[in-house]
């Protein structure tokens, strides 16, 4: 199991740049425009395996490098703690260390915790890992019985309520409202959702969503705290924007106050999580309430090959709705690989064994067991795909139960691996072992009874076999990555880790549902279960519904990098009624099915600038871009610097001299009024290209790189009228 990114575990051992320029190196024309769009309200719409990680990660490395962004002034928001930890390792391979990469959750308790003794007084309440205790506690307060399924979607519906600030007395409304389907009474939901909270203010706890709730009731009731704020984070990056939720985009809303130096990157066609108050609104609005935005679209697909990507794209080409409007049409830039494979087996036992014994294959032919998935529907499926990998004698992982950090088996590691770091040179067993590796394999042989041979069968025996070989991995990793490092260097890394809940790699096939498999991805994927009442799941009625569950098979085909295998089965038992049939989001993409009508294409990638201060209707957008070739002898540029000129560095310029000279003086009293570098108005190599293409329009200003369109409206007409030979106010005489 890899994160989307691709990118290794320690990458400080890669080199970093040597200059701002040297980190645009080897970015496409888009992921470029996303990086050196560094002012102004930017909005990435980025398809799946588009390489958005890679495009705004440079953005602030960009920005760190060119002098332009502070990076204790940016805060960069994602969704999980692996995304997190995986952008921060970015970023220090990029040399732009001191970026704040978090979660919303992470970032509001770090602020509340700060902030809280001076809002508020004395210590922040405990908060609570895991509501479902205190729910089950409100219900029998009222009386009233859940069995476990209930207590589970209880607890939902009250996440649901907190991210979208419906009060309890507002849920039967809200619910009907939304369409959702209450698992009880909406008016009992109400009270139990009254009782739940009356019963965290007598405990003097809060919940993960009072997080967001109580950092956002401090920046509304407390402005100089929200000013305070406001001070230190200055530029603001949100990742997966499509799953926002009203909570988080208020208290987004409250980090920003009146600025607009906000770089949001999402997916539409990857919304997935609705049910829990997601939305992917504040996405498709965003060029609403931002006009003069920029638009950068990424569909170059580095990810999938054409055979995954042309089943992708099939898939929403059938699609409908406002997400399948905004839709992007990938193209995939990986060589030709195998078409997807279509599976009808009799049963759901016989569909778990077809697919272990095609995954025993893939491993006896070199493929890794950590580059194969197996995605399903719902967790119940997991099961019997445990017992057919066991039976076939693969190693498996399974994502989305319990945190590592918080096994038993781990946290028993952790504590030996302290210990021997503390008082190593009194251990027996370190004795003839030097190398970080040795010694973890050493501890954790002795402590844990961690064997280099697997145990036998499936079960608890084997996860706890696979957790502790996760260690062992990441002690090699670590080792590879910093050749000198200690024991206690490798204790203070799973400090780290487990603070950011960043588990390490586990070596096996990765058993996971659709929604857990968000934001990773495999070199062979098995999407299992694909039949009607699963894929669309059964309880899926509405228009919406249905497209969220297309959406979701989206992104586990989205998950393939070369092989791709969908099956179903007639039956859930052997000898049971063959009363099942293929899902209906395969019709017409399946071999031996009748095409349906598809819509039209969807949107292709390029850059649509908004224009603020200037005639919008007179500055063209651009829907599609393509290569930038040098406009005297047409070869293909890639170096910035020869980007912003447009032309070779060794072809002959036609600059106008004087024209040169006039934008740098006038250049120089802008820096100076406004208190920054010359280079933050225009660079030398952009001024030279205004020198070189004289432009006389809005339309033509903006096509010349490094005009974007924050300096268009800031610097355009004072720019236009300097082309034009015209004086300006203020401006220095040159001879």
């Amino acid at each position: 199991m890899t994160a989307a990114t691709h990118s290794p575990l320690f990458p400080q051992v890669s080199a970093v740049p040597e200059s701002a320029d040297a980190v645009l190196e080897g970015l496409d024309p888009e992921q470029r425009e996303v990086a050196t769009a560094l002012r102004g309200p930017v909005c990435v719409l980025a398809g799946a395996g588009t390489g958005k990680t890679r495009a705004i990660t440079h953005r602030i490395a960009y920005g760190v490098r060119s002098g332009i962004l502070q990076p204790a002034s940016v805060l960069a928001v994602t969704f999980t703690n692996r995304a997190a930890g995986e952008m921060r390792g970015r970023l220090r391979q990029l040399g732009a260390q001191g970026v704040q990469a978090r979660t919303f959750h992470s970032a509001a308790l770090r602020q509340l915790q700060y902030f809280w003794p001076k809002a508020v007084g004395g210590s922040l309440p405990r908060l609570v890992d895991r509501k479902i205790q205190l729910v089950a506690d409100a219900a029998a307060g009222l009386g009233t019985r859940l069995d476990r399924g209930e207590l589970r979607d209880v607890t939902g519906e009250i996440e649901w309520c907190k991210v979208t600030q419906t009060i309890p007395a507002d849920y039967p409304y809200a619910a009907a409202k939304a369409g959702r389907e209450a698992p009880r009474d909406p008016t009992e939901i109400a009270h139990l959702y009254a009782a739940y909270e009356d019963l965290k203010r007598d405990r003097a706890v809060i919940d993960f969503e009072d997080v967001l709730l109580l950092t956002v009731a401090v920046l509304q009731d407390r402005q100089d705290i929200a000013e305070q704020v406001r001070a230190q984070y200055q530029h603001f990056v949100v990742d997966e924007y499509q799953d926002v939720s009203p909570l988080q985009q208020r208290l987004l809303d409250l980090w920003l106050g009146d600025r607009d130096d906000l770089c949001v990157v999402g997916d539409a066609s990857q919304t997935i999580y609705s049910f829990t108050g997601a939305t992917p609104d504040h996405l498709l609005d965003f060029r609403a309430r931002h006009p003069g935005a920029t638009v950068v679209k990424l569909v170059r697909d580095y990810r999938s090959t054409p055979q995954v990507v042309r089943l992708a794209n099939g898939l929403l080409a059938q699609a409908h709705g406002r997400a399948a409007d905004h839709r992007l049409e990938l193209v995939s830039q990986r060589p030709s690989g195998p078409e997807p494979g279509y599976t009808e087996y009799t049963d759901e036992p016989a569909e778990a064994e077809g697919a272990a014994r095609r995954i025993r294959e893939l491993i006896d032919a070199g493929v890794p067991a950590a580059e194969i998935a197996v995605l399903f529907r719902t967790n119940s499926q997991s099961e019997t795909y445990e017992q057919a990998l066991a039976d076939a004698g693969v190693p498996y992982q399974l994502r989305g139960a319990e945190r590592f950090f918080d096994r038993p088996e781990v946290r028993k590691a952790g504590l030996a691996l302290r210990g021997a770091a503390r008082f190593g040179g009194n251990d027996s067993r370190l004795d003839d072992v030097v190398d970080l590796p040795s010694q973890v394999r050493a501890v954790l042989s002795g402590e844990g009874g961690w064997t280099i041979q697997p145990p036998a069968g499936s079960g608890a025996v084997r996860e706890r076999w696979e957790s502790l070989t996760a260690l062992v991995n990441l002690a090699q990793d670590l080792a590879a990555a910093r050749p000198g490092a200690t024991l206690t260097d490798f204790v203070a890394e799973l400090d780290e880790r487990a603070a950011a809940q960043h588990a390490p790699t586990v070596q096996g096939v990765t058993l996971a549902s659709l929604h857990a498999a968000k934001g990773l991805e495999w070199d062979a994927v098995f999407l299992v279960g694909v039949a009607e009442g699963m894929l669309p799941i059964t309880y899926a009625r509405t228009d919406e519904q249905i497209e969220e569950e297309r959406r979701l098979l989206y992104v586990g085909v989205t998950r393939a990098r070369e092989r791709l295998h969908v099956s179903w089965s007639l039956s859930r038992s052997p000898g049971g009624r063959h009363n099942r049939r293929p899902s209906r989001f395969l019709d017409g993409l399946r071999p031996g099915t009748t095409p349906t009508v598809g819509r039209s294409a969807g949107s292709v990638g390029g850059v649509e600038r908004g224009i603020r201060g200037v005639d919008a209707t007179a500055v063209p957008r651009r829907a599609q871009r393509t290569p930038a070739r040098c406009r005297v002898c047409g070869r293909t540029l890639t170096d910035a610097g020869e980007m912003k000129l447009m032309r070779c560095e060794d072809c002959p310029s036609d600059m106008d001299e004087g024209l040169y000279e006039r934008l740098r003086a006038w250049r120089a009293v802008q820096a100076a009024n406004s208190g920054q570098p010359d280079f933050c108005v225009f660079t030398d190599r952009t001024l030279m290209a205004i020198a070189e293409n004289r432009p006389d329009s809005p339309a033509e200003l903006s096509r010349i790189p490094g005009v974007l369109s924050r300096k268009l409206r800031s610097y355009g007409a004072e720019v236009l009228a300097i082309c034009a030979g015209q004086e300006l106010d203020g401006e220095i005489a040159v001879d």
